[in-house]
């Protein structure tokens, strides 16, 4: 089958690469000149495990092509899919500005009856947008679906190869048959698929991130609270996820959600909700909740550091938002660094993959150190703000001897606190009091 995906961002090229793995013809589109020449060239223009491999596999075989020519790029496609930016506008809804003009292109673009699939996550009613955009501009007549994605980044590509769900939104039988025929590969054994209205399939997306953002947001809230009443967080957790109608997932306590989905689309719900006369009181409170966590963490810092870090070295381990990506979007490390920078600290920052994506962003305004340890050295303070391997298990007793003060808030519970205040450090984790047992 020909495909044409718009958009080549962490959705567009690892669809557009899972389904020329499957044998399919598929043409990745972007406007981004630069990004084409990358790709092009064999670079990847993001972090993703697996992603480089599988595109170069299918770039060799013939299967997978670039392009800035929308009009190139669905010349004879059966299907097209738009996976292009949905970024919240001042309201907290989505901005449909980028799906409106993909539509416009592939409109015009088309040479043939073409199925057009909404890939990005798109607030309710985009697909009727993307029809009558389609209706006014396209000379054959064009099918819509909704088929919203749900890869975590970082992995993305194990994701879309072994789906937990696929979620097909239509209105007809034919376009449940396309999709069904394109999903094959991965549901052949296990009929993952699950078939509803276009308008259905826009909320779940929502739902489900919805939900994981509410979940994370208890538990930050229920940390707070266990570091107020002396409680530990940890067993707390493990006991919550032992019961079968909760579930184990989604239950560790952090710094705060952060990424290229959940604020947004946390924010698009409530406004969705609002705009339905019906408002999402517990998304809401999940969304305040998730900015106040992020808030917090520069007076948690400054507690370690005597209560000002003013003329202070802080050392951050992890800038992107979680581990296995360098998007650093919605990142809880760009409020605490904007903080500290506020207060007159250093900030000495560390990231395996980040730090290119950071400094794109913020310039030089912190020094990023070639690894973890250059960038403990001489620090006042450590926070680890990311659950990279290597922070699992590192050289502590080089750390203590590297640090001008051995003081340690790790956001993520990654050590063990008794063994770091053996060895001399002041351990702060999270909804942990000072000396508690770590979890098995």
């Amino acid at each position: 089958m020909r495909i044409a995906v718009i958009g080549t961002g962490y959705v567009g090229l690892v669809v557009g690469a899972g389904f020329s793995d499957f044998g399919n013809h598929v043409t990745c589109v972007d406007i981004d000149a630069t990004r084409i020449a990358r790709l092009h060239a064999g670079e990847i223009p993001i972090h993703e495990p697996g992603l480089d491999a599988l595109v170069a596999r299918n770039v060799a075989a013939g299967r997978l092509e670039f392009t800035t020519s929308t009009a190139d790029g669905v010349a004879g496609a059966e299907v097209v899919f738009l996976a292009v930016p949905t970024p919240s506008d001042v309201t907290g809804a989505g901005d449909l500005r980028y799906v409106d003009e993909a539509a416009t292109a592939v409109a015009r673009a088309v040479t043939r009856p073409t199925l057009i699939v909404t890939k990005s996550t798109v607030p309710v009613g985009t697909a009727a947008r993307v029809a009558a955009i389609l209706a006014t501009h396209a000379r054959f007549p064009c099918a819509v679906a909704a088929n919203p994605e749900f890869l975590k980044e970082g992995a993305a590509v194990a994701d879309f190869m072994r789906p937990d769900r696929v979620v097909l939104g239509v209105d007809d039988a034919h376009s449940e048959r396309v999709l069904r025929n394109l999903y094959a590969a991965v549901i052949r054994t296990d009929d993952r698929v699950h078939v509803m209205d276009v308008t259905s399939a826009e909320l779940t997306k929502y739902a489900a991130n919805g939900m994981l953002a509410v979940r994370i947001a208890f538990m930050n809230e229920l940390a707070s609270l266990a570091e107020a009443v002396g409680a530990d967080i940890e067993p707390v957790r493990r006991a919550l996820g032992a019961d079968p109608r909760i579930g184990r997932h989604f239950l560790f306590p952090g710094p705060g959600y952060g990424g290229s989905c959940l604020p947004k689309d946390v924010r698009a719900l409530a406004f969705m909700g609002r705009a339905a006369g019906r408002p999402l009181q517990i998304v809401e409170a999940a969304d305040r909740a998730n900015t106040d966590r992020r808030r917090a963490l520069g007076p948690q810092v400054a507690a370690l550091c005597g209560g000002d870090v003013a003329g202070k070295r802080i050392a951050i381990w992890g800038l992107a938002f979680k581990a296995e990506t360098d998007d650093v979007r919605e990142s809880p490390a760009l409020p605490l660094i904007g903080w500290l920078r506020e207060q007159r600290a250093t900030v000495v920052g560390y990231d395996p993959a980040a730090m290119p994506t950071l400094r794109a962003l913020i310039g030089d305004d912190i020094t990023y150190a070639a690894d973890e340890y250059a960038a403990a050295v001489g620090a006042d303070a450590l926070v680890v703000l990311v659950e990279w391997k290597q922070f699992r298990s590192p050289d502590f007793r080089r750390l203590a001897d590297t640090m001008a003060c051995p003081a340690v808030l790790d956001a993520r519970n990654l050590w063990d606190p008794i063994d770091l205040e053996a060895r001399g450090f002041d351990y702060r984790g999270v909804g942990r009091p000072g000396g508690a047992p770590r979890a098995a």
